[in-house]
């Protein structure tokens, strides 16, 4: 069984909930809708005590089961506000596993800056904070280290969630203790920061007693085998995100200078610097690392290390969407120059694509060239430091581009579009428009479908079902890049929590957990003041056409709007 914990800040107490039966696998992103509808928070100030933050882990967490080791964190988005699950991998949910925690909410404000530290023993800490407070997120992270040792995994609050900046995510140990996997979306980090809590250090343990070990070790084999059979698995471990820089590069629907243009290089003249064979080829010859897991027992291994010419580390991970809105959404073509600029945002505990769409909106506004990386690094250093102009440039793209005025803003409810031009890359586009989370490609990222013959309603349904499926892996732990087996595989994974668990879950119960999440983040935002108004692009997609294709969006919002509604109305009447 597994225990969720309810945290008071302010009193520095908690209680401790057992979950039962079918509730172990209600966790993650499900977990954290129900929880922000029940405590009533689409109404509240998002950085007011009333909103909760919500961290959860799925019921594999502390397994060796591949990929199955995801952390989801929620709360009413400061950014956008409306609902936010923010996903990140690492080490963090391992932990959570191995002490038998589903999860645990922060209720209200601490008086101080703390540390919260959990034990294996069981006891809850409240420490000060002050010696890491101001600290760029490695040296915090070494400082901690050094205060409670090498066997423990950190979340951490870095500089601009302090002053709770919007840009700001929460930071997680990867397995080599960096502070770099990020729940970057949304603004969770002011959240946290809102909250006064500088970090959370989790012990390690063991891997938690398991209902019947061996069938869960068979599960284990079974499902790494059958990733081992995909070619996009095989893609991912040799390529990682990148390659899809290759592929939109190609399709011609990358972000390029404020998604003016939709294809950085012409591929049959010249090779993309930025996609994923140049990257790995020259990665490797360096002495990278090309295929590198951020948490145990993954073996996708999309992650890298990235180093410069004389074998030093630049940045871990170096990924698609930080190449896309970090570099060539800012006119950058180099992956060493985007790599350092990564390192940076990472240090800070920014989201990359918030701020590259922001940049992006800077240069569009005149403040700069596209490609000037000094005004980047100046850009970046406000921001660190918490100026008047940093401060202005934390609150976002959307704030930022209404502050100057500008009309080509790639927002949708307040948040900063993914790496996939909507104008190209369609159903990814609905899924943005559509989704409660704001402009998120990882709510219903569907990148790779030839979208041209397909009718709108072809188009929706896609969009539709990758976002159950999408909600269903964010609820149960699971990262995205397995879909192409846990998709399908609903019941190997059921049988597995259940010989983990030992519980009886229908697998038609992971659907059921999918459909029920996206219902109650729309609920939730209705309640915040969202309507489908709110589902739509930005003007500019609608009529500036995108070289090379001269694609323009081509859907009325209205449309897609109903049509979705559709859907979900189609689905609850057959269940």
């Amino acid at each position: 069984m597994r225990q969720f914990l309810n945290i008071d800040l302010a009193c520095r107490t908690f209680e401790a909930v057992e979950l039962r039966d079918d509730e172990v696998a209600r966790a993650g992103r499900y977990l954290i809708a129900k929880t922000l509808l029940a405590s009533n928070a689409a109404t509240v100030d998002p950085l007011s005590s009333g909103n909760p933050l919500i961290f959860s882990a799925g019921p594999l967490a502390g397994t060796n089961f591949s990929n199955a080791n995801r952390l989801s964190v929620g709360c009413k988005s400061p950014l956008t506000g409306g609902i936010k699950e923010a996903n990140s991998g690492g080490t963090f949910a391992t932990a959570m596993g191995h002490l038998k925690l589903a999860g645990f909410t922060l209720h209200g404000m601490a008086n101080d800056w703390v540390v919260i530290r959990l034990t294996k023993d069981g006891a809850m800490n409240f420490d000060s904070a002050q010696p890491y407070l101001g600290k760029g997120n490695f040296e915090a992270a070494a400082l901690l280290h050094q205060a409670y040792g090498d066997n423990v995994s950190i979340a951490l609050c870095g500089p601009v969630g302090e002053y709770q900046g919007l840009l700001a995510g929460i930071a997680f140990s990867d397995r080599e203790r960096r502070p770099a996997r990020l729940a970057a979306r949304g603004g969770v980090g002011a959240v946290m920061g809102s909250k006064k809590i500088k970090a959370i250090v989790i012990d390690f343990d063991k891997m938690p007693e398991l209902h019947d070990r061996k069938k869960v070790m068979q599960a284990v084999r079974e499902y790494g085998a059958k990733l081992g059979e995909q070619e996009v698995i095989k893609g991912l471990s040799k390529y990682g995100t990148a390659g899809m820089a290759d592929f939109l590069n190609y399709t011609g629907g990358m972000p390029v200078r404020n998604f003016s243009i939709g294809r950085l290089v012409d591929p049959a003249v010249e090779p993309l610097k930025v996609g994923g064979n140049f990257i790995h080829d020259q990665n490797l010859a360096r002495g990278g690392d090309t295929s590198h897991a951020c948490m145990g027992g993954c073996l996708i291994k999309c992650s890298n290390v990235h180093v410069d010419e004389n074998g030093k580390e630049l940045v871990s991970p170096l990924e698609y969407e930080t190449l896309g809105l970090l570099g060539t959404n800012l006119g950058l073509d180099n992956p060493d120059d985007i790599a350092r600029l990564n390192a940076i945002a990472n240090d800070l505990g920014i989201d990359t694509i918030e701020t590259g769409a922001m940049l992006g909106v800077l240069m569009e506004a005149g403040q700069a060239k596209f490609g000037d990386q000094k005004f980047i690094v100046a850009a970046l250093q406000d921001i660190r430091l918490g100026t008047e102009r940093g401060r202005l440039l934390a609150q976002g793209t959307a704030r930022v581009g209404k502050h100057f005025g500008v009309t080509r803003v790639p927002a949708i409810k307040q948040q900063a579009i993914s790496a996939y031009d909507p104008r190209v890359v369609e159903v990814t586009g609905i899924s943005m428009m559509t989704t409660a989370q704001g402009a998120d490609h990882t709510a219903g990222n569907v990148p790779m479908m030839d979208c041209r013959d397909k009718t709108l309603k072809e188009l929706v349904a896609a969009s539709y079902n990758s976002q159950v499926n999408t909600a269903i892996a964010d609820s149960l732990g699971l990262c995205v890049f397995g879909r192409s087996v846990t998709d399908p595989g609903h019941v190997l994974l059921a049988n597995a929590f259940n010989d983990c668990h030992g519980t009886q879950i229908p697998a038609s119960l992971l659907r059921t957990i999918g459909r029920d999440t996206l219902v109650m983040e729309r609920e939730f935002n209705q309640a915040a003041g969202f309507s489908g108004d709110d589902d739509k692009l930005p003007a500019f997609f609608y009529t500036e056409a995108l070289p090379p294709t001269n694609s323009v969006a081509r859907w009325n919002p209205k449309e897609v709007v109903s049509l979705m509604n559709e859907m979900f109305a189609t689905e609850a009447a057959s269940t």
